[in-house]
């Protein structure tokens, strides 16, 4: 290839100059078999060069673009935007779920599990991890509820105080349905025998259990001699086969122990430590509640565990070995509200000038990032832009490099005290309206400002972005038919696009982008509540008591699916079930100025 040759997405310049010579060739009078031999290429090929050279001039020997003008097949944006947004709001969700999601919404044109799986994954929402093969198990199932009951004792349960628990679980072998999970402050044989007698109490007598070999559940390893534990004794007088697994085969009960990885990612991993212990049991009700009724399971083909469990005709068992408990609360699952977003606040940008090292490299803050450039620019002058997300470089006012930030707030404010200053606005990328015609695929950015009804304007076109960004700027990202919204360098929306490709062009401030999209907005959502004086906040439409004492603090409330968890300076205060599912409308405190 020729100095100075470049490749573009028309393909490489040789290429159109082979062609031009071709066809000066044919038009001098050369055959245009001979031509064709010479170039490597069909006669035909020599024609159309030809016909396109007459018709265009240079323009006409170009690749030109093979993407189809319509795709009637293609998956509806509005489908796409909602996969989406279904997979941020629950980051755990996969692909058959998500598809099962959208079919029960009642959506035209539910996707399939496959549609859904490439979806996110052109979206960047799916972390690929490396395969492993693991050992093959024969799987095994009752026929029907009510037959086996799959037991076990789990800890990981802290207390505010610092002790940990254990709960004793419980899970019907055919449904899936969780019918066990007592917490326990200690695990005694006397405590796993009154959790199991108050399941029976609730649901029945099973006509199996199976368990491991815990001295809670058997006395065959009890020394000097094997004896009969109560569990045991309270099966023996139900009628109760009680089975054990063998010793070092935790397979065996694989059901019960994928429960429990599901319960610690999702409940015990994110909650913290409980105030006491019926916070705890209040917090793990209300999780069982959902898994049980509103949360479809892969294994049943995505139905509920309630729909496929039949408790007992018979539900009092015929030994009592402890009194019956009270009867505990029951918190209705309501209707899932609209996902909601959380907004993470980012330290202010700084930007500064600086020289270029004779490496080529800029240091924005040299023991914690350098940026690499060219040597060409070695002992210019460079400005650097700069905040948590983003490192900008540019060089007499044209943008050189742009890099992931490698800084933090302490890191920012290290950099005003040595002499940098409040930044302006991000350097931008060429603009779009200099660009000429834009060619299909092309990514356009737009930054705007969203005004207090969460509404965005794009051109004449108002585009409804949401309440939870209003008063905020962020950046509209154009991709195709769908419109990301981005704020402070992470992912918090994707819309259907509101204008045409055709339109994009001549929008104001627009710039062609060539940089992956931002990681997405993940975790519980937070939010900000200065407690009053009668020590009572509201969230979410539901009243939570923090305590008079804590009266004037600015307190952080963790917003899951099931609960709230108040903390204050790191530390936790309280623990409360989520009664409905309200969306979180104000995310941060009143603070009112002081009266003069």
């Amino acid at each position: 290839m020729a100095e100075g040759d470049e490749s573009g997405e028309h393909g490489p310049a040789w290429l159109v100059e082979q062609r031009y010579r071709a066809v000066l060739e044919v038009l001098d009078g050369s055959p245009v078999s001979e031509v064709a031999v010479r170039y490597g290429v069909s006669r035909q090929a020599i024609y159309t060069w030809k016909a396109k050279y007459e018709a265009e001039g240079l323009e006409g020997l170009r690749e030109k673009s093979r993407r189809p003008r319509t795709s009637p097949t293609r998956l509806p944006a509005e489908v796409e935007a909602l996969a989406c947004e279904m997979r941020r709001a629950n980051p755990r969700w996969g692909a058959r779920r998500i598809a099962y999601e959208i079919a029960k919404a009642g959506s035209a044109g539910a996707p399939s599990r496959a549609t859904v799986h490439r979806v996110l994954e052109r979206n960047g929402l799916i972390r690929h991890q490396k395969q492993q093969h693991r050992r093959k198990y024969k799987r095994w199932q009752r026929e029907t509820p009510m037959h086996l009951w799959q037991m076990d004792l789990v800890g990981g349960i802290y207390l505010a105080d610092g002790r940990e628990c254990k709960m004793l679980t419980g899970i019907d072998d055919h449904s899936r349905f969780v019918v066990i999970s007592t917490v326990l402050a200690v695990p005694s044989g006397r405590a796993v025998a009154d959790g199991f007698v108050r399941a029976m109490r609730t649901y029945g007598v099973p006509a199996e259990v199976l368990t491991d070999n815990g001295k809670q559940f058997t006395g065959r390893f009890t020394k000097p001699r094997p004896a009969e534990v109560l569990f045991e004794r309270v099966c023996r007088e139900n009628g109760v086969t009680a089975k054990l697994i063998k010793p070092y085969s935790p397979t065996t009960t694989g059901k019960i122990e994928r429960w429990h990885q599901t319960l610690r990612r999702e409940l015990l991993d994110v909650s913290g430590p409980f105030a006491d212990l019926p916070a705890a049991q209040a917090a793990v009700d209300a999780w069982v509640h959902t898994y049980n009724t509103a949360r479809p399971h892969q294994a049943l083909d995505m139905a509920t565990p309630a729909s496929r469990f039949r408790p007992n005709p018979q539900p009092e068992p015929t030994i009592v070995a402890s009194p019956a408990p009270a009867e505990e609360p029951v918190v209705a699952a309501g209707p899932p509200g609209p996902p909601t977003l959380l907004v993470p606040t980012s330290a202010p940008a700084v930007e500064f000038e600086t020289v270029v090292a004779a490496t080529g490299h800029v240091g924005v803050l040299p023991r914690v990032q350098r940026v690499k450039l060219s040597k060409d620019y070695a002992g210019r002058r460079a400005r650097v832009w700069a905040d948590e997300h983003t490192v900008h470089i540019t060089i007499d006012g044209e943008l050189v490099r742009s890099a992931a930030s490698c800084l933090d707030a302490g890191n920012l404010r290290e950099l005003s005290m040595r002499g940098a200053v409040p930044a302006g606005p991000p350097p931008a990328a060429p603009a779009a309206a200099r660009a000429g015609r834009l060619e299909p695929g092309t990514v356009i950015e737009v930054d705007r400002n969203i005004d207090q009804s969460g509404i965005a304007s794009l051109g004449k076109v108002p585009v409804t972005i949401g309440y939870e960004l209003a008063s905020r700027r962020v950046t509209l990202r154009l991709d195709g038919h769908l419109l990301h919204v981005v704020h402070d360098g992470v992912l918090a929306k994707t819309l259907p696009a509101p204008i045409d490709a055709d339109q994009r062009a001549g929008l104001r401030g627009a710039r062609i982008v060539t940089g992956e999209l931002p990681p997405s907005a993940t975790g519980a959502i937070h939010v900000e509540r200065k407690v009053p004086t009668d020590g009572v906040i509201m969230v979410a439409r539901q009243r939570l008591r923090v305590g008079r004492t804590y009266a004037g603090e600015i307190v952080t409330v963790h917003v899951e699916d099931t609960y709230f968890r108040i903390t204050l300076n790191g530390a936790d205060l309280s623990l409360h079930p989520r009664k409905e599912q309200h969306p979180v409308t104000r995310f941060r405190a009143k603070i009112h100025a002081p009266k003069l």
